[in-house]
């Protein structure tokens, strides 16, 4: 009760210092004149238009807008049983935006309302995916949720990226409205069309709060007290969608207010989710119009953009919140193992026992020496390895040229024309080479990753690493004028991580702690590269974006031949550990039975994760889906028994040169960046792979 009436009381403090802080020569005085009309201050055209049509709207929008991401946040936490989900989970932003894009590439959209349209069919578009493909064979499970949101909003957000790297118009005017910002709120007439559908979603938070609260006791309790599961999960996603796309359609994609506003509510209040709700929704419209205002005023005459502010201050508070003694309370210092994401549902499938008089193994001889060769995975390693050179080929065969094969393997070997030598051998074999070193770390880095999680889902991002090494990139070519220091990555990822670690006490039994720094280092590293990208010129924030999606544009042997020499000393050594990655997959107490040293294992495992990612990221930006993805596909084919550390290289490099030569030849005159073409059709694979048949028993 306490909490509930101190967050009131900062509301309402912040909502009258937002109807005072302006750009205008209009203070509190004239303000509160205008309000309880005094003194013929309605009948002045200037307060009229300064606080009638621009102050009021915006206080008010931005208080319905925080509530309605904090009471959203904290509705997906409840129901996926997650402190981490975030309002994005179902798609809902992904979708938005690619409304929002769709309207301005095709049909030339430039009003606020017609964003606010677009914005929103988009929006409801996605999640309404999302359900159905969840509510297939799985009833809507937490597990199906997040990872039909999370490849669909991969989907979305590549074709969203194809659409705007093809049109530099399309970009400029996306480009500020992705950052979120209350500054085109003006009069009632937005605010006032989707007010209703707010309203319907707070209803339904409301009345859900109660079968949400049983369903946290698991759905056999659930049913037994007379409740319905997969129908209590709809009626969460409708909520969360109403209340999601109206806030996206009224001022943009505001992430991490959803997950900070759920995650303080649940810190104050503890397990009672009607408290959490109220709460949440106080404390997601409070931290909104306090950075609306912090906006207005910390970068004056221009705005600084409101997603960025709440940011750079909602980080350092959740940092703080997951030190502080209180998370003990909200059941979050175990590891975060995700081997299992409810009761007997598990994310990793048990490792199978060969046959009886079986061997997986080969035995190789030689005089006194011999050596053991696994068979399945030796298998898949051929077939990989004859995979990459025929893509290879193909890749230095195929392009927008009449070149043909035979004109293609001659230039390779420096006979013939002098342009097909040139164009070969400088651009196409430079630019194959560059594409096997990154995507060779991008895999490796992702098995070690997801080994070191023991979940299927991690990658180098959880830890912030893409988004600290992309930011450092771009720092790096905004101080010094060029863009190509391929160093700058490893060093943004390295220190993204240092201070993830180090905040978050270590590795170590810490695994909710390293998450939630690593997301709330993901967050400032992303607004930081915003603001870049935002300030710089179109031409020049056009190009960075291309790379920001992924790109192995221009990039050739100076930006490969430091990530060879890297990957030559990296991967003996994660070779060297493989052995010890196979026990790091069972619990720490198992592991030391074995002789091997977890923390030890696990903080080199870290380092060499992320020395791969930042040279990675380096040469191509950040293309995230190929880490997650080859480690998986590695793993199917090399069988459950062993880490694929090999594999997953092998895969890496396969998936990023086949996915850069159908991005040069997919449409005529115009190159589909890298990381779009993988993040396009990585979604469809992330749910084939994890919601398929053969998954539905464990997700």
């Amino acid at each position: 009760m306490v909490a509930a009436v101190s967050l009131v009381l900062a509301v309402l403090v912040l909502s009258a210092l937002s109807l005072s802080v302006g750009a205008g020569e209009v203070g509190p005085g004239d303000v509160l004149d205008y309000l309880l009309g005094r003194d013929g201050a309605r009948d002045s055209s200037r307060l009229s238009l300064v606080v009638g049509d621009l102050r009021i709207p915006r206080t008010l929008t931005a208080l319905a807008v925080g509530a309605a991401l904090g009471t959203a946040g904290c509705l997906l936490q409840a129901v996926t049983r997650n402190p981490l989900a975030e309002t994005g989970l179902l798609g809902v932003n992904a979708g938005a935006s690619l409304g929002v894009v769709v309207g301005i590439a095709f049909l030339g959209v430039q009003s606020g309302f017609g964003y606010l349209l677009w914005a929103f069919g988009g929006a409801v578009v996605a999640s309404s995916l999302v359900l159905l493909i969840a509510g297939r064979r799985g009833g809507g499970s937490p597990m199906r949720l997040v990872l039909a949101g999370s490849a669909l909003g991969a989907t979305f957000g590549g074709v969203t990226s194809v659409l705007i790297v093809n049109s530099a118009e399309t970009y400029d005017r996306f480009r500020f409205w992705v950052l979120g910002s209350l500054a085109g709120v003006e009069g009632f007439g937005k605010l006032g069309s989707l007010a209703p559908v707010l309203a319907v979603g707070f209803v339904v938070a409301l009345l859900i709060a109660r079968p949400l609260s049983a369903l946290a006791l698991g759905d056999d309790l659930a049913r037994g007290l007379g409740h319905r599961p997969g129908a209590i999960r709809v009626v969460v996603a409708l909520s969360v969608t109403l209340l999601t796309a109206a806030s996206v359609a009224l001022v943009g994609p505001i992430s991490f207010l959803g997950l900070l506003a759920g995650f303080l509510a649940r810190a104050v209040t503890g397990p009672r989710l009607l408290a959490q709700i109220v709460l949440a929704g106080l404390i997601g419209a409070g931290v909104l119009t306090g950075s609306d205002v912090l906006a207005r005023v910390v970068s004056r005459p221009f705005e600084a953009p409101v997603s960025v502010v709440i940011a750079l201050f909602g980080a350092p508070v959740l940092i703080a919140i997951v030190r502080s003694k209180r998370l003990g309370a909200m059941g979050m210092t175990e590891p975060a193992t995700a081997e299992t994401s409810g009761p007997g549902r598990r994310l990793l499938p048990r490792l199978p026992r060969p046959a009886e008089g079986r061997s997986d193994t080969l035995v190789v001889r030689r005089g006194p020496l011999s050596l053991l060769v696994p068979r399945r995975a030796a298998l898949a390693a051929l077939l990989l390895s004859a995979l990459l050179v025929a893509a290879v080929v193909l890749s230095a065969y195929a392009g927008q040229s009449d070149m043909g094969i035979t004109r293609t393997f001659n230039a390779v070997f420096g006979s013939g024309d002098r342009f097909d030598v040139l164009l070969v051998q400088k651009f196409r074999l430079g630019r194959i080479v560059a594409g096997l070193a990154a995507g060779a770390a991008l895999g490796l880095a992702g098995c070690l990753t997801q080994t070191l999680a023991r979940n299927r889902l991690a990658t180098p991002e959880l830890l912030g690493v893409n988004d600290g090494a992309t930011a450092a990139v771009l720092l790096s070519a905004t101080l010094s004028g060029t863009f190509g220091a391929w160093w700058a990555g490893p060093l943004g990822a390295l220190a993204a991580v240092l201070v993830v670690t180090t905040v978050s006490g270590g590795l170590g039994q810490r695994g909710y702690r390293v998450l939630v720094v690593g997301l709330a280092m993901s967050a400032l590293a992303s607004a930081v590269t915003q603001v870049v990208l935002s300030r710089r010129s179109l031409n020049s924030a056009s190009s960075l974006y291309v790379w920001t999606s992924g790109s192995l544009n221009g990039r050739g042997y100076s930006v490969a031949v430091p990530v060879l020499i890297g990957l030559a000393v990296l991967v003996p050594l994660a070779l060297v550990v493989a052995r010890h990655l196979n026990v790091l997959r069972f619990d720490d107490s198992t592991a030391a039975s074995l002789g091997v040293s977890a923390a030890r294992i696990r903080l080199i495992c870290l380092l060499l994760a992320v020395g791969l990612a930042g040279l990675a990221v380096g040469i191509c930006g950040p293309v995230g889906f190929v880490a997650l993805a080859a480690p998986v596909i590695a793993g199917r084919l090399a069988g459950p028994l062993r880490v694929p550390v090999l594999g997953s290289m092998l895969v890496g490099a396969v998936l990023i040169v086949l996915a850069d030569m159908l991005g040069r030849i997919v449409l005529n005159g115009v190159e589909i960046p890298v990381g779009v073409v993988t993040t396009v059709l990585g979604g469809p694979f992330l749910l084939w792979v994890l919601l398929g048949r053969s998954a539905a028993a464990r997700v």
